[in-house]
């Protein structure tokens, strides 16, 4: 579905990212993990189009898409959230949901109007059943949970009705049961809407136990690429990333 070959992107003199190549499977929930620092956001801000690479090829649906603006890439099927989510804090969860939704329709005038078409209350009410928020709808946005404000950054991304969704640390600043919902909500949302879906992750329990695909940056490079047993046993991510348990014993 996506194919990336020999992406570079240099900041001054530290290539960020470095001669990437890597492809993703349709439908597949995948991980790309690495140190701080290896390149993951970058990573993602190229095939969004936040930011344009200085060299390779970014082809989506066998589309050539590289260096296209944001717009044009939600267009042709990629949505992002955010690690730090991104919203209008003085709307509600659902008018977020319907401006987003009558923007990407191309429904300028609605913004302005206090009450949107009948199809976009109706889409805006099923994304956020989705994720749950269902019962935050009239809620200001600034007054949710931290894990709520991230959810609807997922249902802001998924309101553009993608058909790849890249996720940047979707249970960052979370409890560990706060994560594990998050990530419920994740598995259940790729499963129901047949997502390619792509996340950044720290916490490796949760990169272990739902990714059936890991890539593994350091440094602005690919160091590994596997499932989920063969990163476990990789001598070069031991070494760079996960370490041992007699390693972190010592510590």
């Amino acid at each position: 579905m996506l194919q990336i070959t020999g992406l570079t992107k240099r900041f001054g003199g530290l290539a960020a990212i470095n001669d990437v190549t890597l492809s993703f499977d349709q439908g597949t929930l995948s991980a790309v993990i690495g140190p701080n620092g290896a390149g993951k956001s970058t990573f993602f801000n190229l095939i969004s189009g936040a930011i344009i690479p200085d060299a390779g090829k970014v082809v989506f649906q066998g589309e050539d898409i590289t260096g296209l603006d944001r717009a044009a890439i939600v267009r042709r099927g990629i949505g992002r959230a955010f690690q730090v989510a991104s919203f209008f804090p003085s709307m509600t969860v659902a008018e977020n949901l319907q401006a987003a939704i009558a923007a990407h329709r191309g429904q300028w005038g609605d913004l302005n109007h206090r009450f949107p078409r009948q199809g976009v209350r109706e889409r805006a009410l099923e994304v956020a059943e989705m994720l749950g928020l269902e019962n935050n709808a009239n809620v200001l946005s600034a007054n949710l949970s931290h894990g709520d404000q991230k959810l609807l950054d997922i249902a802001l991304a998924l309101a553009l009705e993608p058909s790849m969704l890249l996720l940047d640390e979707p249970t960052a600043g979370m409890g560990p049961e706060e994560r594990w919902r998050m990530i419920e909500k994740i598995q259940r949302l790729w499963q129901l809407q047949n997502l390619t879906l792509v996340f950044i992750e720290h916490d490796m329990d949760i990169v272990f136990g739902i990714s059936s695909s890991i890539r593994v940056l350091c440094y602005g490079r690919v160091l590994a690429e596997g499932t989920p047993d063969e990163i476990r046993a990789n001598p070069a991510v031991i070494e760079a990333y996960l370490g041992t348990p007699d390693a972190e014993d010592d510590a």
